[in-house]
């Protein structure tokens, strides 16, 4: 796995890349949903560096041995620690809370792979979202 410094864009990228996958499949819908809010320019980089991003943490996931691609993309949970702990800014955090919920959402279905993303953030970042409110970062 690729490491990136703490709080980076990159670091925070790799955070909408697990919420893109965690249902395994990357959607036409999803990246919509990161088109319409501009989640490059939130996270501070360009929308071609934000799918560099993507598409390097999908390399990482399938080249590493001690991860694996079933139904859902499923990250070991030393992996998944890891990912989180590189983001300790709390702006940072809430702001991927948001753009992770409008990618989960962008569905309708909450997956499986999804779940464990959202219960990963609850758990390394204490954020836990509210069901039935939208995040600040979010539009109405």
């Amino acid at each position: 796995m690729r490491h990136h410094p703490r709080n980076s864009p990159q670091a925070a990228g790799r955070i909408l890349a697990l919420a893109l996958l965690s249902d395994g499949h990357l959607s036409r819908r999803e990246l919509d949903v990161l088109d319409r809010l501009d989640a490059h320019a939130a996270l501070g980089l360009g929308r071609t560096e934000l799918h560099a991003v993507v598409h390097g943490f999908c390399e990482d996931l399938l080249s590493a041995m001690h991860l694996s691609w079933g139904d859902a993309c499923q990250v070991d949970q030393v992996t998944l620690a890891a990912l989180m702990a590189d983001i300790d800014d709390p702006a940072l955090r809430r702001t991927l809370l948001g753009l992770s919920l409008a990618i989960i959402d962008a569905d309708g279905h909450l997956a499986d792979g999804e779940s464990v993303l959202l219960d990963a953030i609850a758990r390394h970042w204490n954020l836990h979202p509210v069901p039935g409110t939208r995040p600040a970062v979010l539009p109405a």
